[in-house]
Formats: structure tokens, C-alpha cells, sequence
């Protein structure tokens, strides 16, 4: 699952260095990559080994997926985009810059107050951003539900399990902190201060990598499919996390 995660990230460094549409194209293809990493999951929570091409799920499920997929992806980047757009009123678009085309980080730029307030400006922005995109890729590839119905079932499946989303939230919060933590005093033991942050890098993707394997466990614990006798469509329906 790392050297997935792995090559996930290997795919979206390079869909940056696309001319002109880099950034863009990389928050496009963010859905259908969190989609095969979610796939990648299912089928080891099965007992098989998820192969590479597993991660072009999206792509391989029928035109008509595919599409809405792409749709997703465009939704996902546009609204990106525009809270970035909203942060770059407070700080000239510093913050934004910097983030979506990269730079060098400076002890007096996150001083600034615009810097921290577009800042947080856009964690704020972001958080019901992501709410609305938490379960849509799955939604669209497993259920074949609409782009926009999925962005609204998304978004009241964390509605109602928001206590166990909560929960969720910072138990992987504090396996962060515990793994810097540990990082820290390992480093302090052997008298080399420069190796936690040397250390902490790897420690860090691999971490990101075990999260993004636990996203599908909350998408399969927040809907039940609709028996295909009870209806003609396919739709999930949120329930309650266990």
C-alpha cells in the first residue's frame, strides 16, 4: 500500500510540471487517484494483492464513469482554485502562490499577518471542501451516483456521522504528533538533533500512506448499497459509522 500511495504521488508530481495547467491538472486527477488508492484497499481487504494498474480504476469502469470521474475531478479543481482565489485577497496571493506553484519558505513570510490570515482563510475553506469530496469518488465509481448527487451525499454522510468523523479525525491527529514525537527523542538519544528531520520525512509519507488506505473503511462504514431489486438506480444512502 505505500509503494502505492507512492506511485500516486509520483503521478501527481508529475501532472505539475505540465506548462501552465500543471497545478490544475493535478487537483483534477486528485479524485480518481484517492479512487484507486480506495480500490487498492478493498481488494486487500479481501485477501488479494492490489497490482499497480489498480490505481487507473476510474478510468477502466465504462465510458460513462469515466466521464463523470472527470467531471469530479474539474468540480474538485475548480473549487480548489477559487478558495485559493478567496485566500489571495488577504495576502496578495502569497499563500497561494506558494502552494499551488511551490517557493522557498521564510521565517518573515509566515510571520506576516496576511500571510496567516489567507492562511487559515483557506483552511476553513477547505474543510466543507473536502466534506463534499470525502466520499464522491466512491460514490461515482461503486454506485454510479451523478457527480453532483455524490457532492450531496458526501456532504450529509459527514453531516451525520460528524461524532465518528471527529474521532477519526484526531486519532490520526495523534499518530502524527506521537510518530514526531518519537522521531524527536530517538534523535535526542543518539545526540543528533539533525536526524529527526531527516527521519521524520520518510516516517511522515508512510503515515500519509496508512491514511489515505483508511479513507475507504469510512466511505464502507457511512453507506449501505440499495438492494438493484428496490430500485432501478443504484444509490447509496448515508447511514450512521459504526
Amino acid at each position: 500500500m505505500s509503494g502505492l500511495f507512492f506511485m500516486f504521488m509520483a503521478v501527481l508530481s508529475l501532472a505539475t510540471l505540465v506548462p501552465f495547467v500543471g497545478a490544475a491538472l493535478a487537483l483534477a486527477l486528485l479524485p480518481a487517484a484517492t479512487l484507486g488508492l480506495m480500490a487498492a484497499t478493498q481488494e486487500a481487504s479481501k485477501g488479494k494483492f492490489p497490482m499497480p494498474s489498480i490505481l487507473i480504476s476510474a478510468f477502466r469502469a465504462g465510458q460513462q464513469r469515466k466521464q463523470a470521474m472527470m467531471v469530479l475531478g474539474a468540480l474538485y479543481a475548480v473549487g480548489f482554485l477559487a478558495l485559493m482565489g478567496v485566500s489571495a485577497l488577504f495576502d496578495g496571493g502569497q499563500f497561494a502562490k506558494l502552494y499551488l506553484v511551490g517557493g522557498k519558505i521564510t521565517e518573515e513570510l509566515v510571520q506576516q499577518n496576511d500571510f496567516q490570515m489567507a492562511m487559515w482563510v483557506a483552511l476553513a475553506l477547505y474543510v466543507p471542501l473536502s466534506l463534499l469530496f470525502w466520499h464522491a469518488p466512491a460514490l461515482v465509481h461503486w454506485h454510479g451516483v451523478t457527480p453532483i448527487k455524490s457532492l450531496f451525499f458526501s456532504f450529509m454522510a459527514c453531516y451525520k456521522n460528524f461524532g465518528a468523523l471527529t474521532v477519526f479525525g484526531l486519532a490520526w491527529t495523534g499518530v502524527f504528533l506521537l510518530a514526531a514525537i518519537m522521531v524527536s527523542l530517538i534523535a535526542s538519544l543518539l545526540g543528533n538533533p539533525t536526524l529527526a528531520a531527516v527521519a521524520m520525512f520518510p516516517v511522515a509519507l508512510v503515515i500519509v500512506a496508512m491514511f489515505f488506505t483508511s479513507i475507504y473503511f469510512t466511505f464502507r462504514d457511512s453507506f449501505v448499497a440499495t438492494p438493484p431489486d428496490a430500485t432501478s438506480d443504484s444509490v447509496a444512502s448515508p447511514g450512521d459509522s459504526s
